[in-house]
């Protein structure tokens, strides 16, 4: 039987290369149109879906690559914003981790979080029966989900709490462990004016962003890239408060509250960085 030629085979191989740019594209689509569905849902409370402009959740997902099937690990989600998003969206089809406090905390902010959080996921069975807790407290509770399981690992606005506590190496190390070789950490965190004197502490709540650079390098990451998608220009990062004089916590009250919501939420960095292998 005669080979075809190699020519004959090319317009096949153009064919495949074609049908495979137009399926992924297909997919990026699908998993936005999820997302957007989810931002409407009624699980929603109408001052969260107020912060969609400032929080890009449609994009920063996107940028993350995110996909319904994935395993995701939420790190310190607080009261939910993004729980609110990714559970709905995964259940289903995914896995979602959530590696919060530890509830039985010696200090009572952790457990009064921890506890308002457990309560929030108990209370909607259609959207978070599937949500698995985790704890994430160093140097006692490390392990966020199973050893090289998860395919995604998101922080929003967390790296300088961390700082804080003088403990980022080891969140980092948590976040490192969890994932799969190849797999994402995608970070979006507050962001300082690259000419701003380094605090270590970050107690204005504003990190450099290549110190984020070089906590992820150090924990063994590679940084993949940066985008733009959570930016405001409009940030002075001056305030008396730190970030906490912008919204949505408005810390200053009534003093300059209009001046602090014409800025809007605070400039963030919104990085991505990959598990080698």
């Amino acid at each position: 039987m005669p080979v075809k030629s190699f020519s004959a085979l090319i317009p096949l191989t153009v064919l495949l290369l074609v049908c495979t740019v137009v399926i992924s594209a297909e997919n990026v689509e699908n998993n936005r149109a999820v997302i957007q569905k989810v931002l409407g849902g009624h699980h929603r409370n109408d001052a969260d879906k107020l912060r969609d402009r400032y929080r890009h959740p449609v994009e920063t997902l996107d940028f993350f690559e995110f996909k319904q099937h994935l395993t995701v690990v939420e790190i310190w989600p607080g009261l939910g914003w993004y729980t609110d998003i990714l559970a709905p969206a995964l259940k289903s089809h995914g896995v979602l981790y959530t590696a919060h406090f530890d509830p039985n905390s010696n200090i009572e902010f952790y457990r009064k979080y921890a506890k308002k959080f457990h309560q929030k996921i108990a209370s909607d069975p259609e959207n978070f029966s599937e949500t698995r807790i985790t704890i994430l407290q160093p140097p006692e509770y490390m392990e966020i989900a199973p050893p090289g399981s998860a395919d995604l690992v998101l922080t929003f606005r967390n790296v300088h709490n961390w700082m804080l506590a003088e403990k980022t190496h080891l969140f980092f190390q948590a976040m490192y462990r969890a994932l799969k070789p190849g797999g994402i950490l995608g970070i979006v965190e507050h962001r300082a004016n690259p000419s701003a004197p380094h605090d270590p502490l970050a107690k204005s709540g504003y990190v450099h962003e290549q110190q984020v650079i070089q906590f992820a390098k150090q924990a063994g990451f590679q940084f993949v890239a940066r985008s733009a998608i959570n930016s405001n220009p409009k940030d002075e990062k001056n305030y008396a408060e730190g970030v906490w004089s912008l919204p949505p916590t408005l810390r200053e009250g009534e003093k300059d509250r209009q001046k602090y919501l014409n800025i809007g939420e605070s400039d963030r960095m919104t990085l991505k960085f990959r598990k080698p292998g």
